[in-house]
């Protein structure tokens, strides 16, 4: 199983919320024949995504998230940092079943050792198959982001400090 898996969640139907699959696709052609990576294309799912959580030893999770910033404005959430992030009050759909997920992963004993959440401020969460102009950007910065990390695995990702908690981007 590959060492590391990226998980793009949201509904491609609901406009920004479709950022984390579309950033799936972005990453195919740099990625998809990289055996150490796999890409998943999360949707909308929560426990589903469990097995593959478990099997990770590092998850980067890319997702709408709504975290107080400007549209289309980057945060990463690393490690214990990801895990209160989407186990807090007035979460989305999708953070409730990621952190369900991460819950079971954690009572299995399989919770992967690295864990990173990039949640882009979504602009428009409206019917509606496209991402508006400041959060396609951001899903630009997020593939970069990502290839970076893939490429050297043990780094942490562009414009992370040191210290716990989240660093924006952009």
């Amino acid at each position: 199983m590959a060492a590391l898996h990226i998980v793009g969640i949201g509904n491609t139907l609901l406009g920004d919320d479709g950022v984390g699959p579309r950033v799936i696709d972005m990453l195919a052609p740099h990625l998809a024949d990289n055996p150490d990576v796999a890409l998943v294309d999360g949707g909308t799912l929560g426990f589903a995504l469990t097995g593959w959580l478990e099997d990770a030893d590092c998850l980067i999770v890319v997702d709408a998230a709504k975290h107080g910033r400007e549209p289309g404005e980057l945060a990463v959430f690393e490690d214990e940092a990801m895990d209160a992030f989407v186990c807090r009050r007035g979460r989305s759909v999708h953070e409730v079943g990621l952190a369900d997920a991460l819950d079971m992963a954690r009572l299995g004993g399989r919770l992967p050792a690295r864990r990173i959440l990039i949640g882009i401020e979504p602009e428009t969460v409206d019917w509606g198959d496209q991402l508006s102009a400041p959060v396609a950007a951001a899903a630009e910065q997020a593939v970069a982001i990502i290839l970076e990390h893939a490429e050297q695995p043990g780094t942490r990702p562009a414009g992370r400090t040191d210290s716990p908690g989240t660093e924006a981007i952009a």
